[in-house]
């Protein structure tokens, strides 16, 4: 299915469902990812979103973060699931964080594209502004997957003209001694640098 299809067909499902927001909400950065944004072995309260949120909340009265993360979430997850979550929360900013389990599971590019592409387009008609944070694979799924992986996120930044956060993490992924021992999700200690991140992305939004 072409984009211009894909977001057609997501508007109309919206449209059927959609409530008018209230006007006295606090304005919502809603988050969507995987473990790495569901602070996957540590408490909530550790993760990078919630510190995001104490953030935001200092520095941007009125505003709010929800995190929708789900551990072991797929593009596919989030696609099924975006919908929903833009209609209950109505958010000014959405942060797309999915893609590591496709990349892990070796699933199609294409699926992965069509999916976030999905999540772009449901937030866009809300009327929510998207920074869609990408990730890097490691070069054991072959030269050719990752470069194209790494592709998807860039295309999709440039099709839909939305602000593009490369790697969510940037700042640690150089320290093995930042991941616990999955080598996989980063620890406590690294999650303020990787909310920093995230932030500095995520600041015009806010304005």
């Amino acid at each position: 299915m072409g984009l211009c299809v894909l977001l057609l067909a997501t508007a109309a499902q919206a449209q059927t469902t959609a409530a008018a927001p209230d006007t006295d909400a606090p304005r919502t950065v809603l988050v969507m990812g995987d473990s790495l944004s569901a602070a996957y072995g540590l408490r909530a309260d550790q993760g990078w979103v919630a510190l995001l949120a104490g953030r935001i909340a200092a520095e941007h009265p009125g505003w709010q973060v929800v995190n929708a993360s789900i551990s072991g979430e797929t593009s596919a997850g989030g696609s099924a699931r975006v919908v929903g979550e833009v209609l209950r929360h109505h958010p000014d900013v959405v942060v797309i964080a999915l893609g590591a389990n496709d990349a892990l599971r070796g699933l199609p590019l294409a699926e992965l594209k069509y999916n976030l592409a999905r999540m772009i387009g449901a937030s866009r008609h809300v009327g929510a502004q998207v920074l869609l944070v990408g990730m890097r694979m490691p070069p054991n799924l072959g030269a050719e997957y990752t470069r194209a992986f790494e592709r998807t996120y860039r295309d999709l930044a440039s099709f839909f003209d939305i602000e593009l956060l490369p790697f969510l993490l940037e700042p640690v992924a150089a320290d093995r001694g930042h991941f616990l021992d999955d080598n996989l999700h980063p620890t406590a200690e690294a999650q303020p640098a990787i909310s920093d991140h995230v932030g500095q992305a995520l600041a015009p939004l806010l304005r």
